[in-house]
């Protein structure tokens, strides 16, 4: 038998296009993917895409329209079939992806904490950290779930707006006189920025699929589908699909102050869930386990659940605000 008899079928199939953005945790991201293709035995090289944010789309691809700020443009490549998959922070992926998009595999599920960056001489005190001498504090953030969260716990500071991938961010915190900045753990932490002062947010629930990673491909590509299949996590998958069925219970918008955590614990699934007012002043949260068996209605079962108890008027007062 020669050497091409041994190779397996799909080695002899399409090189995989993989979409990525440009940043170095979008490229990080890709690269996973990349090389999980390869132990698998598919080739695949990357494909950079502009992020374009507001693309002018003819027809509506989203439920919101704030929704899809940094998926869209790889959306449109994987439409006109420039690339055969997209590689996404899942937290960023609409609730409803566009039509003929389908979600191929989600990796296995890396930290799903915010992490507080640091100025300065902050100190812990049972627990909550402060900065010696000084009782209004300046935090930056550009998430209005983050900035909803902290809000609540510490009203009388005051929130700045912090824009651009992970790089900028970590640098405009040094060059503004700001005392901290809130980032996503696994973000500084996968590409190795993850400074010394830096405190895990115990106390502030992520955004639904936080620290999950998503692959996208065309509904109709078997070839692809078939290919992501092999590295899929279904327990990440299972989690993750909770959190976003409760987002999109609620609202359906990523850019909403609500958060989300599932967790397999045994037999079972444990979900927490929360909603704020924008300026954090109002709360309301949600917390249930349920079988395994019945994991697929648990996250549209806590939205029920948390719009009884308080979330309703939460909602409505955050949809007025953006209409």
């Amino acid at each position: 038998m020669n050497s091409l008899q041994r190779v397996p079928t799909h080695k002899m199939g399409k090189i995989i296009r993989i979409g990525t953005r440009e940043s170095q945790l979008a490229v990080w991201q890709a690269t996973q993917v990349q090389s999980l293709l390869a132990q698998n035995g598919y080739e695949a090289e990357l494909v950079f895409i502009k992020s374009e944010g507001d693309t002018d789309l003819h027809t509506p691809l989203y439920e919101m329209g704030v929704q899809g700020i940094f998926t869209r443009s790889l959306d449109m490549a994987l439409l006109n079939g420039r690339i055969d998959l997209a590689v996404h922070s899942m937290k960023d992926v609409p609730t409803q992806l566009p039509a003929g998009i389908g979600q191929a595999a989600v990796l296995k599920r890396g930290p799903v904490k915010d992490l507080l960056v640091y100025k300065g001489n902050w100190a812990d005190g049972q627990g909550e950290w402060t900065l010696p001498g000084k009782a209004v504090l300046h935090i930056a953030t550009s998430s209005i779930r983050r900035k909803a969260q902290w809000l609540n716990r510490y009203p009388s500071h005051e929130i700045h707006n912090l824009r651009g991938n992970v790089n900028t961010r970590l640098r405009k915190l040094q060059e503004e006189n700001w005392d901290g900045a809130i980032f996503a753990q696994a973000g500084l932490e996968r590409i190795g920025l993850r400074p010394e002062n830096a405190i895990e947010l115990d106390w502030m629930l992520p955004a639904p699929a936080q620290g999950a990673i998503m692959v996208a491909c065309l509904e109709k590509d078997s070839y692809t589908t078939e290919a992501c299949r092999h590295f899929n996590d279904p327990e990440t998958a299972l989690c993750t699909h909770a959190e976003r069925s409760f987002l999109r219970a609620l609202l359906g918008g990523c850019s909403t102050p609500i958060s989300a955590y599932a967790q397999v614990s045994g037999h079972e699934i444990h979900f927490r869930g929360n909603i704020l007012s924008p300026d954090g002043t109002e709360k309301a949260g949600v917390e249930l386990k349920a079988a395994l068996t019945e994991s697929e209605a648990v996250g549209t079962r806590a939205a029920a659940l948390l719009l009884e108890n308080g979330g309703q008027a939460i909602a409505a007062k955050i949809r007025n605000a953006g209409s």
